[in-house]
């Protein structure tokens, strides 16, 4: 899946880095996106982290970013506006 990050509030200047089989979305020199064939990795809080993995099943901790982030795997659990708030608040994360 491929987001059109120009279409989410909140986000502005960013690099794409292609790495194997993923693309990698970085503010500055730190990653704030991982976009793999069939999910996604996004920093996050551990709290929030930790209720979104009790929540769905489809979420786990990012492979990635590690304790500091979660995998989502895309399969419409969670909705395309809840993603983008996720993928907004990794940004925001990232660049702060």
């Amino acid at each position: 899946m491929v987001f059109d990050l120009s279409k989410i509030n909140g986000i502005d200047e960013y690099i794409t880095k292609r790495d194997k089989d993923r693309t990698i979305f970085l503010k500055g020199d730190k990653a704030f996106l991982v976009e793999n064939k069939n999910t996604i990795e996004v920093r996050c809080d551990e709290r929030l982290s930790q209720v979104l993995q009790e929540d769905y099943e489809s979420v786990m901790e990012s492979r990635y970013f590690g304790r500091g982030g979660i995998e989502i795997v895309l399969t419409n659990q969670l909705s395309p506006e809840e993603l983008e708030d996720l993928i907004r608040l990794s940004y925001d994360l990232t660049k702060n």
